[in-house]
């Protein structure tokens, strides 16, 4: 399995508002990719500003195989909505060692 690790900036006013749109917008088009298993997203209680979404894929390739054509639709859709808002911080993504 694979994690796709993302931690965005958002103003804290808009931080739901950024949460809804994404489960909108981005939520349904990752779960119509093959590979795909979930998503979570992780709101800080001491930060208002990040939001870090955990995406499970069941494979690097199937996670990489998505067109980049697609991603920037879609990404392109997404900012349309929220505006200059937010800020992709860190991307990383994790293989699972072990899982108990």
């Amino acid at each position: 399995m694979t994690i796709e690790w993302l931690k965005f900036r958002i103003a804290p006013e808009l931080r739901e508002h950024f949460v809804q749109k994404d489960a909108e917008i981005w939520t349904p088009f990752l779960a119509r990719q093959p590979g795909f298993i979930s998503k979570e997203v992780w709101i800080s209680p001491d930060d208002l500003s990040e939001v870090v979404q955990v995406i499970h894929w069941e494979t690097f390739e199937q996670w990489q195989a998505i067109p980049a054509e697609e991603l920037d639709r879609v990404e392109a859709e997404f900012a349309e909505v929220m505006g200059d808002v937010y800020e992709l911080l860190e991307s990383k993504h994790y293989q699972v060692r072990k899982r108990s």
